[in-house]
């Protein structure tokens, strides 16, 4: 790492001299050359996770706003994501730059301060910068902006392209300078990210290469066609503990199209599967001794509701966090049924008292269902189910939801669980028109992959890539 005393010139005093804030910080010498380039409109960070790419895109949308009365957007597919990944990190960097307060009055008497609001989430600073955060699944907020000079898409991958071409198409600002920063881990081929920089297609629907993968993975660094490339390694960031590294390099051992991507940086041939390590347990006293020395406190429960063409589908699970494998042991999965004739199968009846036996013993475990049929959740509660509706279903959740579950390093499945392996085995994400992944669509309706994102609603997976040691993880 490097230590920079940066005199960053900020405006002028009344007597006409030069006012300077000296900032002293640290950063990766990976990134030196792209914190202070703003001679191109477009930049492309690529990288492993924790390279330490959306740090160093923060500090320098700071250092820019500091200097000029500029502002900034920040957009990431769903909103409710950006409060814990780019809000909190510009927090983090502008504390310990000691610019930081939540106080208006502070803000309003003190000379060097930047004012961190939440309703909405926003920064101002003294000169009338601002930064502002919105996300693509409200595209009529994104819309309504004005003034915006500078626009960072976090985790671009995950945006759709054509709210990529809307935000290039409509957000403009006379007489100042244009500035489009998009960041993302490499994924796949298939993604839009890829088709839009990297190759471009002729007239017969050739590929031809615009700018060598390989090239900028040996270089570094590219500029071509006014865009500026930048790729990075879990290598470039000084600050990561070895611990983090291990783990990425644990990868190779059971996933290598993800350590492809997360610990070399690089493009990966991942295709569109959406669980490619779920696998079917062949043996049936391993997978039993598996789920007995978990116990009932790791057991979780979760009803997806269906009827005419879709199905009510309920799934028992044990999670194993320590070692990430999520162990599925039982199902019951039928449709054209009334929520009467639902719960009194036999198989259904069995986990109502199930679970009361596990309430009795201590075990405070609850079937976990949609929360878009509170009328179903009534009833099958008055008729002596543990149920409750699930916390983290809103507009955008699947995502986040499909995110958490791709982060178990097993998933293994019981051969009596045939619709879940019917369904998740070969589940695929949906592509648009022309080509691109949809990150929040499938091939089918996976009821049974619903019930699983509601069972777990309140477990947290750990994820090699969020950020578990300090905010340069990027």
């Amino acid at each position: 790492m490097r230590i920079w005393t940066i005199g960053l010139m900020i405006g002028k005093m009344k007597n006409g001299r030069t006012k300077l804030m000296k900032i002293t910080k640290a950063v990766s010498p990976a990134f030196e050359d792209f914190l202070f380039d703003w001679d191109y409109e477009r930049y492309l960070l690529i990288g492993g996770y924790g390279s330490g790419k959306s740090y160093h895109i923060a500090f320098k949308i700071i250092l820019k706003l500091l200097e000029e009365k500029r502002k900034a957007l920040v957009v990431r597919e769903v909103y409710d994501t950006i409060q814990e990944s780019c809000y909190d990190l510009f927090c983090e960097i502008l504390d310990d730059m000691n610019l930081l307060t939540t106080d208006p009055k502070e803000f309003k008497r003190r000379q060097n301060k930047v004012l961190a609001l939440k309703s909405p989430l926003r920064f101002r600073f003294k000169n009338g910068s601002q930064i502002i955060f919105k996300g693509m699944d409200k595209p009529e907020k994104v819309k309504s902006i004005n003034g915006v000079s500078i626009v960072w898409l976090e985790e671009c991958s995950e945006i759709k392209y054509d709210g990529y071409k809307e935000l290039l198409g409509r957000i403009r600002t006379p007489n100042v300078s244009m500035h489009f920063i998009l960041s993302c881990n490499p994924v796949g081929r298939d993604n839009w990210v890829y088709r839009h920089f990297f190759v471009r297609l002729d007239d017969e629907g050739q590929e031809h290469v615009m700018v060598d993968e390989n090239k900028l993975y040996e270089k570094k660094c590219l500029i071509h066609n006014g865009t500026y490339f930048h790729h990075s390694t879990p290598d470039d960031n000084p600050w990561l503990p070895w611990q983090y590294i291990k783990r990425l390099d644990d990868l190779k051992n059971y996933d290598y199209p993800l350590y492809r991507v997360a610990r070399l940086g690089r493009f990966g041939a991942t295709g569109t599967r959406v669980l490619p390590q779920l696998i079917v347990a062949k043996d049936k006293t391993t997978f039993k001794q598996a789920i007995e020395r978990l116990g009932p406190e790791n057991q979780y429960f979760g009803f997806d509701f269906g009827f005419e063409e879709s199905y009510n589908a309920v799934v028992s699970m044990s999670v194993d966090l320590k070692n990430g494998i999520l162990y599925i042991w039982d199902e019951i999965y039928m449709n054209r049924v009334t929520d009467d004739v639902f719960a009194n199968q036999p198989e259904m009846q069995a986990l109502k008292k199930r679970l009361n036996d596990l309430y009795d013993a201590g075990y405070n475990k609850m079937i976990v269902a949609d929360n878009e049929d509170p009328k179903a959740i009534a009833y099958y509660r008055q008729n002596g189910f543990r149920i409750r509706a699930c916390k983290n279903k809103f507009p955008g959740s699947r995502l986040s939801n499909t995110r958490k579950i791709k982060r178990f390093k097993k998933i293994v499945v019981s051969p009596k669980c045939k619709n879940v392996i019917r369904e998740l085995k070969d589940l695929t994400y949906k592509k648009d028109a022309k080509g691109n992944v949809i990150y929040d669509q499938f091939n089918i309706d996976p009821h049974t992959f619903s019930a699983i994102w509601y069972a777990l609603d309140t477990v947290t997976v750990a994820d090699v890539k969020e950020k578990n040691f300090n905010s340069r993880l990027g």
